[in-house]
């Protein structure tokens, strides 16, 4: 370890399970010499494994509704007040769509499902910043990301109303990340991740098969959850300290292709096959 995070205090949203990216970064953070706390609602602190991450790490676990401005305040609050200061990193890793879960698809929505996926997967990342800000809990020079999606500028097949609520998720990080930076000298960016088999990406339609395309398509491969950790580790350093406003492609090169050879010759292996249709 590079001990990036020595005497640094973070807060980490969203770790369920030993396949949650939240879960992979905790634990990067943990050995890089961080010290934060870990927060999910209380459903998923019941149902996942986030007690076992948190005796790991010697984190607190916080129970706290993301949508919800006084659990947030507490969070922050609590975690000031367990970790002996104002906070240094935040990492914002939570989505949920039920009209994913429920098989509804983008041309059917229903739209108490939608406000649901953009309030959870995009306006808590603002209701974060917004209680962050306003209590001043956020050190000069500290870092906020959130993980985000190519779909959120070009359409994949099965991602729904996810790729709105990506969408709406790095338009705030440019907003807020503008009012930070010029205010507080705060980063607030935003990486944009290859598909993961994390628990709640599990659920998207087809994810093996869009796997298996973006492994065809991206020169390096899809990148891994505890690839991704490292780049948060990066990104919640000094080394990136003038890094702001961005959405960051940590995939493989999949985002700058527009054909591989490998995706190139399935491609024509398949039109053996399908001559005959339309």
């Amino acid at each position: 370890m590079y001990n990036l995070l020595k005497g640094k205090r973070g807060i980490i949203f969203g770790a369920l399970d030993n396949k949650s990216i939240a879960w992979k970064v905790a634990e990067r953070a943990h050995k890089e010499g961080a010290k934060f706390t870990l927060t999910n609602t209380s459903v998923a602190i019941r149902f996942g494994q986030i007690d076992e991450l948190a005796e790991k790490c010697g984190a607190e676990v916080i129970a706290a509704d993301a949508t919800n401005i006084k659990d947030l305040e507490h969070v922050f609050e609590r975690s000031m007040e367990v970790l002996g200061g104002k906070i240094d990193f935040v990492l914002h890793s939570i989505g949920m769509s039920l009209n994913v879960r429920k098989k509804r698809v983008y041309n059917d929505l229903d739209y108490s499902y939608l406000n649901k996926t953009l309030d959870i997967s995009a306006i808590s990342f603002h209701k974060v910043l917004q209680v962050a800000h306003k209590s001043d809990a956020i050190n000069k020079w500290g870092s906020v990301v959130a993980l985000s999606y190519i779909a959120a500028q070009r359409t994949l097949y099965g991602y729904n109303d996810m790729a709105d609520a990506k969408s709406l998720l790095e338009s705030i990080a440019r907003s807020f990340g503008y009012i930070y930076g010029r205010q507080r000298k705060i980063r607030v960016n935003t990486i944009s991740q290859s598909p993961t088999p994390t628990t709640a990406g599990s659920g998207i339609k087809d994810l093996a098969g869009l796997m298996d395309f973006t492994e065809r398509m991206s020169p390096l491969g899809n990148a891994t959850a505890d690839e991704c950790a490292d780049y948060c580790i990066v990104m919640f350093s000094d080394l990136t300290k003038k890094v702001t406003m961005q959405n960051l492609f940590h995939d493989g090169g999949f985002s700058n292709m527009g054909m591989s050879l490998k995706a190139m010759s399935m491609y024509n292996k398949s039109l053996e096959d399908t001559d005959d249709i339309d």
